[in-house]
């Protein structure tokens, strides 16, 4: 569990490199200079883990493209205190960003192997979300809505129904829908029934599956 001054500089260039494609949010950028994405990875990819790429992490998943995490975390536009609905772990990354961006990050896994990896793995880096669940990201968590923001961490074909209701009135949904190639999307909702709509662009994700644990 080493993070050297070679990996602090290697994050603050990551740092750079996101400004200049366009990372506005200061204090995204600064949560990236502080958090160690090697500790993520496999550590055969150890020398990579600052590269504005995705990574394979296991279970057939990837870590998400720095971009991408610092692109949804800046859309989200997080407040201390808020609270957030993670769909897919994956390897704790994005959970981590929004942590030491002072949210209460509720995150849900549909993959065993991640779950047990990354439950053990954020407590020891000091990162604590409020809760970690094993499940179907689908269904989100209705025991523990409504939440300020929804982040959907995999591509959707279309906007789960479930994740729309628990999400608070003034609220955003952060999703990236479509099939083999995604569109960034940001649900706000305007009052009980109705939600408008903002699209940012093609991205690339791994796809959210429904029941199948």
């Amino acid at each position: 569990m080493k993070d050297t001054n070679k990996h602090q500089g290697l994050r603050n260039q990551l740092a750079k490199q996101l400004e200049e494609k366009g990372i506005t949010d200061k204090n995204v950028l600064e949560t990236i200079k502080k958090i160690p994405r090697h500790l993520f990875l496999n550590s055969s990819f150890e020398d990579f883990a600052y590269q504005d790429k995705a990574f394979p992490i296991g279970a057939g998943q990837t870590i998400s493209q720095p971009y991408t995490v610092a692109f949804q975390s800046q859309l989200l536009d997080v407040k201390k205190d808020d609270k957030i609905l993670e769909i897919g772990t994956g390897s704790g990354y994005q959970t981590a960003v929004l942590c030491l961006l002072g949210a209460k990050v509720y995150s849900v896994e549909r993959q065993n192997e991640l779950f047990k990896t990354t439950s053990l793995l954020l407590p020891k880096l000091g990162i604590r979300p409020k809760h970690l669940s094993f499940g179907d990201g689908y269904k989100g968590l209705p025991n523990h809505a409504p939440f300020d923001s929804i982040i959907v961490t995999a591509g959707a074909p279309i906007i789960p129904k479930p994740l729309m209701a628990q999400l608070k009135i003034g609220g955003k949904l952060v999703i990236p829908v479509g099939d083999r190639e995604q569109i960034m999307t940001m649900l706000i909702r305007k009052n009980e029934t109705q939600f408008e709509k903002h699209e940012f662009g093609d991205f690339k994700f791994v796809p959210l599956l429904e029941n199948k644990n």
